[in-house]
Protein backbone atom coordinates (compact mmCIF):
# COMPACT_ATOMS: atom_id res chain seq x y z
CA UNK A 1 0.00 0.00 0.00
CA UNK A 2 1.29 3.44 -0.59
CA UNK A 3 0.99 5.50 2.66
CA UNK A 4 3.25 8.47 2.33
CA UNK A 5 1.53 11.22 0.18
CA UNK A 6 5.07 12.78 0.47
CA UNK A 7 6.58 10.08 -1.19
CA UNK A 8 7.86 10.51 -4.96
CA UNK A 9 6.01 8.23 -6.44
CA UNK A 10 3.37 10.01 -5.06
CA UNK A 11 4.48 13.50 -6.34
CA UNK A 12 4.87 12.07 -10.11
CA UNK A 13 1.06 11.12 -10.17
CA UNK A 14 0.08 14.20 -8.36
CA UNK A 15 1.98 16.30 -11.28
CA UNK A 16 -0.20 14.64 -13.72
CA UNK A 17 -2.84 17.14 -12.41
CA UNK A 18 -0.29 20.10 -14.03
CA UNK A 19 -0.74 20.53 -18.10
CA UNK A 20 3.19 20.56 -18.38
CA UNK A 21 3.64 16.90 -16.70
CA UNK A 22 0.79 15.82 -18.65
CA UNK A 23 2.41 16.33 -21.77
CA UNK A 24 5.86 15.55 -21.25
CA UNK A 25 4.67 11.95 -20.55
CA UNK A 26 1.70 11.74 -22.80
CA UNK A 27 -0.21 10.47 -19.46
CA UNK A 28 -3.35 11.63 -17.61
CA UNK A 29 -5.73 11.46 -15.12
CA UNK A 30 -9.07 9.77 -14.66
CA UNK A 31 -11.31 10.16 -11.17
CA UNK A 32 -14.14 7.99 -10.23
CA UNK A 33 -16.13 4.79 -10.87
CA UNK A 34 -17.04 6.30 -13.88
CA UNK A 35 -13.51 6.80 -15.58
CA UNK A 36 -12.70 3.02 -14.66
CA UNK A 37 -16.06 2.00 -15.75
CA UNK A 38 -14.85 3.54 -18.95
CA UNK A 39 -11.24 1.98 -18.96
CA UNK A 40 -12.84 -1.45 -18.92
CA UNK A 41 -13.55 -0.94 -22.35
CA UNK A 42 -9.98 0.11 -23.50
CA UNK A 43 -7.37 -1.89 -21.68
CA UNK A 44 -5.06 -0.61 -23.84
CA UNK A 45 -4.98 2.87 -22.34
CA UNK A 46 -4.79 1.88 -18.87
CA UNK A 47 -1.00 2.30 -17.03
CA UNK A 48 -2.10 2.36 -13.36
CA UNK A 49 -5.20 2.01 -11.02
CA UNK A 50 -5.04 3.28 -7.44
CA UNK A 51 -8.03 3.11 -5.02
CA UNK A 52 -8.56 3.08 -1.35
CA UNK A 53 -9.87 0.11 0.29
CA UNK A 54 -13.22 1.29 0.62
CA UNK A 55 -13.59 1.84 -2.72
CA UNK A 56 -12.42 -1.56 -3.71
CA UNK A 57 -14.61 -2.95 -1.61
CA UNK A 58 -17.54 -0.60 -2.65
CA UNK A 59 -17.21 -1.90 -6.42
CA UNK A 60 -15.47 -5.18 -6.62
CA UNK A 61 -16.73 -5.85 -10.20
CA UNK A 62 -14.94 -2.52 -11.69
CA UNK A 63 -11.64 -4.19 -10.79
CA UNK A 64 -12.06 -7.90 -11.37
CA UNK A 65 -10.70 -7.68 -15.25
CA UNK A 66 -8.25 -4.88 -15.52
CA UNK A 67 -4.86 -5.63 -17.12
CA UNK A 68 -2.64 -4.21 -13.93
CA UNK A 69 -2.60 -4.56 -10.23
CA UNK A 70 -4.61 -2.22 -8.63
CA UNK A 71 -2.12 -0.32 -6.04
CA UNK A 72 -3.75 0.30 -2.86
CA UNK A 73 -3.45 3.49 -0.91
CA UNK A 74 -4.78 5.63 2.33
CA UNK A 75 -6.87 8.19 2.01
CA UNK A 76 -4.09 11.17 2.57
CA UNK A 77 -2.74 9.27 -0.38
CA UNK A 78 -5.93 9.63 -2.39
CA UNK A 79 -6.69 13.42 -1.37
CA UNK A 80 -2.89 14.26 -2.68
CA UNK A 81 -3.20 12.94 -6.57
CA UNK A 82 -6.82 13.41 -6.51
CA UNK A 83 -8.40 16.83 -8.07
CA UNK A 84 -11.71 16.82 -6.31
CA UNK A 85 -12.49 17.88 -2.59
CA UNK A 86 -14.40 14.78 -1.70
CA UNK A 87 -12.67 11.99 -4.10
CA UNK A 88 -14.70 8.44 -4.85
CA UNK A 89 -11.79 6.84 -3.70
CA UNK A 90 -9.79 5.44 -6.98
CA UNK A 91 -7.77 7.68 -9.72
CA UNK A 92 -6.56 5.88 -13.04
CA UNK A 93 -3.62 6.41 -14.98
CA UNK A 94 -4.25 6.18 -18.75
CA UNK A 95 -2.48 7.09 -21.81
CA UNK A 96 -3.98 10.22 -24.08
CA UNK A 97 -6.33 9.20 -26.56
CA UNK A 98 -6.45 12.21 -29.47
CA UNK A 99 -6.38 11.69 -33.10
CA UNK A 100 -5.34 13.25 -35.85
CA UNK A 101 -7.83 15.39 -38.19
CA UNK A 102 -6.85 13.06 -41.21
CA UNK A 103 -8.30 10.15 -39.26
CA UNK A 104 -11.87 12.59 -38.71
CA UNK A 105 -12.04 13.36 -41.90
CA UNK A 106 -11.33 9.70 -43.64
CA UNK A 107 -14.26 8.39 -41.65
CA UNK A 108 -16.51 10.88 -43.81
CA UNK A 109 -18.15 12.76 -41.09
CA UNK A 110 -21.31 14.24 -41.18
CA UNK A 111 -21.70 16.39 -37.76
CA UNK A 112 -18.07 18.20 -36.34
CA UNK A 113 -17.79 20.47 -33.55
CA UNK A 114 -14.62 22.56 -33.90
CA UNK A 115 -13.74 24.89 -29.92
CA UNK A 116 -11.82 28.17 -30.84
CA UNK A 117 -10.33 29.30 -28.05
CA UNK A 118 -12.89 27.84 -25.94
CA UNK A 119 -11.23 28.13 -22.31
CA UNK A 120 -13.82 26.83 -19.75
CA UNK A 121 -13.44 23.36 -19.18
CA UNK A 122 -16.94 22.77 -17.69
CA UNK A 123 -18.07 24.77 -20.98
CA UNK A 124 -15.58 22.35 -23.32
CA UNK A 125 -16.34 19.13 -21.42
CA UNK A 126 -20.23 19.56 -21.61
CA UNK A 127 -19.67 20.92 -25.48
CA UNK A 128 -17.86 16.72 -25.93
CA UNK A 129 -20.56 15.45 -23.96
CA UNK A 130 -23.17 16.85 -25.95
CA UNK A 131 -21.30 16.12 -29.47
CA UNK A 132 -21.17 12.43 -28.26
CA UNK A 133 -25.13 12.41 -27.17
CA UNK A 134 -25.92 14.30 -30.57
CA UNK A 135 -23.73 11.51 -32.72
CA UNK A 136 -21.24 13.50 -33.65
CA UNK A 137 -18.20 12.12 -35.81
CA UNK A 138 -15.77 14.06 -34.22
CA UNK A 139 -14.74 17.20 -32.22
CA UNK A 140 -11.68 19.68 -32.47
CA UNK A 141 -9.84 21.71 -30.02
CA UNK A 142 -8.00 24.72 -31.48
CA UNK A 143 -4.49 25.43 -30.06
CA UNK A 144 -5.94 28.11 -27.99
CA UNK A 145 -8.37 26.12 -25.98
CA UNK A 146 -8.50 24.54 -22.51
CA UNK A 147 -6.04 21.70 -22.23
CA UNK A 148 -8.49 18.16 -23.38
CA UNK A 149 -7.32 16.78 -19.86
CA UNK A 150 -7.18 19.30 -18.13
CA UNK A 151 -8.82 17.03 -14.67
CA UNK A 152 -12.47 19.34 -14.43
CA UNK A 153 -12.75 19.12 -18.39
CA UNK A 154 -12.41 15.40 -18.33
CA UNK A 155 -14.64 14.80 -15.51
CA UNK A 156 -17.50 17.08 -17.26
CA UNK A 157 -17.42 14.65 -20.06
CA UNK A 158 -18.63 11.80 -18.03
CA UNK A 159 -16.82 8.91 -19.90
CA UNK A 160 -17.57 10.61 -23.72
CA UNK A 161 -14.39 11.47 -24.24
CA UNK A 162 -13.97 7.52 -24.91
CA UNK A 163 -16.79 7.96 -27.33
CA UNK A 164 -15.81 10.06 -30.10
CA UNK A 165 -11.99 11.31 -31.75
CA UNK A 166 -10.95 14.14 -30.77
CA UNK A 167 -8.26 16.39 -32.31
CA UNK A 168 -6.48 18.88 -29.94
CA UNK A 169 -3.96 21.57 -31.19
CA UNK A 170 -5.55 22.38 -34.34
CA UNK A 171 -5.14 25.45 -36.01
CA UNK A 172 -8.81 26.73 -36.65
CA UNK A 173 -8.49 27.91 -39.90
CA UNK A 174 -6.33 25.13 -41.13
CA UNK A 175 -9.20 22.40 -39.97
CA UNK A 176 -12.21 24.48 -41.56
CA UNK A 177 -10.81 24.25 -45.10
CA UNK A 178 -9.59 20.67 -44.96
CA UNK A 179 -13.20 19.85 -43.45
CA UNK A 180 -14.89 21.86 -46.44
CA UNK A 181 -12.42 20.51 -48.47
CA UNK A 182 -14.15 17.10 -47.26
CA UNK A 183 -17.63 18.32 -47.90
CA UNK A 184 -18.88 19.84 -45.30
CA UNK A 185 -20.67 23.21 -44.50
CA UNK A 186 -18.96 25.91 -42.10
CA UNK A 187 -21.71 26.98 -39.61
CA UNK A 188 -20.40 29.56 -37.46
CA UNK A 189 -22.72 30.61 -34.01
CA UNK A 190 -23.28 34.31 -33.35
CA UNK A 191 -26.20 36.58 -31.81
CA UNK A 192 -26.77 38.31 -34.85
CA UNK A 193 -26.65 35.67 -37.28
CA UNK A 194 -29.77 33.70 -39.65
CA UNK A 195 -32.37 32.18 -37.04
CA UNK A 196 -31.91 27.98 -36.78
CA UNK A 197 -35.43 27.67 -37.10
CA UNK A 198 -35.20 29.07 -40.61
CA UNK A 199 -32.47 26.35 -41.58
CA UNK A 200 -34.33 22.61 -41.87
CA UNK A 201 -33.10 22.13 -45.32
CA UNK A 202 -29.17 23.01 -44.77
CA UNK A 203 -29.02 21.52 -41.63
CA UNK A 204 -29.52 17.83 -43.51
CA UNK A 205 -26.00 18.50 -44.90
CA UNK A 206 -23.11 17.59 -43.44
CA UNK A 207 -21.82 20.46 -40.88
CA UNK A 208 -19.26 21.33 -38.70
CA UNK A 209 -20.19 23.91 -36.29
CA UNK A 210 -17.60 26.54 -35.17
CA UNK A 211 -17.83 27.88 -31.27
CA UNK A 212 -15.47 30.41 -30.13
CA UNK A 213 -14.53 32.09 -26.99
CA UNK A 214 -17.02 32.66 -23.95
CA UNK A 215 -16.27 35.98 -23.72
CA UNK A 216 -15.49 37.86 -27.56
CA UNK A 217 -16.98 34.99 -29.42
CA UNK A 218 -15.28 34.29 -33.00
CA UNK A 219 -12.60 36.39 -34.74
CA UNK A 220 -13.94 38.03 -37.70
CA UNK A 221 -11.57 36.03 -39.78
CA UNK A 222 -13.40 32.91 -38.70
CA UNK A 223 -16.76 34.04 -39.33
CA UNK A 224 -15.69 35.08 -42.95
CA UNK A 225 -14.80 31.11 -43.57
CA UNK A 226 -18.13 30.09 -42.39
CA UNK A 227 -20.90 28.99 -45.39
CA UNK A 228 -23.50 30.59 -43.00
CA UNK A 229 -23.73 32.46 -39.54
CA UNK A 230 -26.60 31.20 -37.14
CA UNK A 231 -28.25 32.46 -34.40
CA UNK A 232 -30.52 30.98 -31.65
CA UNK A 233 -33.75 32.72 -31.07
CA UNK A 234 -34.25 34.18 -27.26
CA UNK A 235 -37.98 34.05 -26.89
CA UNK A 236 -37.31 35.27 -23.33
CA UNK A 237 -35.59 37.86 -21.60
CA UNK A 238 -32.37 35.89 -21.19
CA UNK A 239 -29.63 38.41 -22.19
CA UNK A 240 -27.94 35.47 -23.85
CA UNK A 241 -27.54 31.60 -23.66
CA UNK A 242 -24.67 30.17 -22.04
CA UNK A 243 -21.85 28.73 -25.09
CA UNK A 244 -22.43 25.17 -23.73
CA UNK A 245 -26.10 25.44 -23.87
CA UNK A 246 -25.98 27.43 -27.40
CA UNK A 247 -23.21 24.50 -28.95
CA UNK A 248 -26.10 21.80 -27.44
CA UNK A 249 -28.70 23.14 -29.24
CA UNK A 250 -26.64 23.78 -32.52
CA UNK A 251 -25.44 20.22 -32.54
CA UNK A 252 -28.90 18.82 -31.85
CA UNK A 253 -30.64 20.81 -34.57
CA UNK A 254 -28.58 18.92 -36.93
CA UNK A 255 -28.79 15.88 -35.44
CA UNK A 256 -32.42 16.21 -35.52
CA UNK A 257 -32.36 17.16 -38.91
CA UNK A 258 -30.27 14.72 -40.28
CA UNK A 259 -31.45 11.67 -38.93
CA UNK A 260 -35.44 13.11 -40.79
CA UNK A 261 -33.57 12.82 -44.10
CA UNK A 262 -32.57 9.33 -43.76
Amino acid sequence: MLSDPRSERVKGIARLNQKDARYETGLFLLEGFQGLKELAFHHDLIVEVFATEAAVSARPELFADLPVEVTLVNDRVMDRISDTKTPQGVVSVAYQLDVDLELVINDKPKLVALMDQVRDPGNAGTILRAADAAGADGIVFSKDSVDLYNPKLVRSTTGSLFHLPTVIEADSANALADLKAAGLQVFATSGGGRPITEMEAELQNPTVWVFGNEAHGLSKDLLDLADEVVGLPIYGSAESLNLATAASVCLYQSAFAQNRSR
